[in-house]
């Protein structure tokens, strides 16, 4: 049975993440990046995960695979994916052959995931002996055919060095190493960064292509709400390591309950119409020292702050299969429905 026939056997795995704290050692002490995160993927499909630099998703993108480094450390919490349990709770062995096999990884920086002193293939087949896959010859074919599907000449690819490929060629060649051993559960972490538009919408095209060949279930880290929109599911917002807001996607762009999500969808830059509605956040992100320890922590730059938000953390409240933090969005909600009621 070769490795493309394996892959369509299975069907895409559910993943929970439950209660995920993560924290950084800091001279101040150890500090969260990522608090009491919950989050369900659905099986087979796309979930997006936006927010600013800082608000804590690449953290929790690593989590995924139980591989956030010192000075942090995952504090609490669960992963638990169909088929394979609680990531957290692998070690050695176990959680080596668990990334790769079962959780595939793009990373932020292709480049940076490539060795530049060995050629693709021989940085293939290193992965494939690492892994015990017998058929080596079957997993180059499978390579092949994957960059041949992302427009790509496969032999010629595999045969380059990293520096010999453009940043969208490496963000490919990362794609592919995260699908060829049949990964079911693939992070991509900003995947379409520092490329040009042509190549991003190539890049977005070939994620959702594979996603649904392959009957994957993907989460897509990006600070760019315009290309979430283009290929995910549904959508979760983090800001100060929290999940604010997460939704079907259509309903979270279309009709904002968060305050910071409104904020992100007023800052995206437009093409037509009235370039003055599009305006940035005022302020700036909270770091790791500055992260509030009790309220909300968006109450510093949002405009419908009330006093609850200085003391009371919000409680993530889900309604129609939408869940929001927010005093404001809760309070606004409570008082539609008591409308609705009359």
């Amino acid at each position: 049975m070769t490795a493309d026939t394996t892959a369509h056997d299975i069907e895409a795995p559910g993943v929970r993440i439950r209660d995920l704290t993560v924290v950084y050692k800091t001279p101040a002490g150890e500090l969260p990046a990522v608090r009491g995160v919950d989050l369900a993927l659905a099986p087979g499909t796309i979930t997006g995960v936006v927010g600013e630099s800082g608000s804590g998703k690449s953290t929790l993108a690593l989590s995924l695979l139980n591989a956030v480094q010192p000075p942090g450390r995952i504090a609490a919490g669960s992963v638990e994916i169909d088929g394979l349990g609680d990531v957290l709770t692998l070690r050695g062995e176990d959680l080596r052959r668990a990334r790769g096999r079962q959780v595939g990884y793009v990373f932020q920086a292709a480049q940076n995931s490539l060795n530049p002193l060995k050629t693709i293939g021989k940085q293939l087949l290193d992965l494939g002996r690492s892994h015990d896959v017998e058929d080596l010859r079957g997993l180059v074919r499978d390579a092949k055919d994957l960059l041949a599907r992302m427009g790509m000449d496969g032999a010629r690819v595999l045969d380059s060095y990293q520096h010999e490929l453009s940043g969208g060629m490496r963000q490919r060649v990362g794609i592919m190493l995260a699908l060829v051993l049949n990964a079911k559960v693939v992070v991509l972490d900003e995947p379409t960064t520092a490329l040009d538009m042509i190549t991003q919408a190539t890049i977005l095209r070939i994620i959702r292509e594979v996603h649904e060949e392959r009957a994957l279930t993907t989460l897509v880290i990006t600070h760019d709400v315009g290309a979430v929109a283009e290929v995910a599911d549904s959508l979760a917002v983090m800001y100060g390591g929290r999940v604010v807001e997460h939704g079907p996607v259509t309903e979270v762009l279309g009709d904002a309950r968060h305050p910071y999500t409104q904020g992100l969808i007023r800052a995206i830059p437009r093409l037509s119409g009235d370039l003055s509605l599009a305006r940035a956040l005022p302020g700036r992100p909270p770091t790791l020292g500055t992260l509030p320890t009790q309220g909300c922590v968006f109450r510093e730059r949002c405009e419908r702050r009330m006093d609850v938000c200085e003391t009371d953390e919000p409680m993530s409240v889900n309604r129609d299969g939408r869940t929001v933090a927010c005093h404001a969005a809760d309070r606004h909600l409570t008082l539609v429905k008591r409308k609705e009621l009359v």
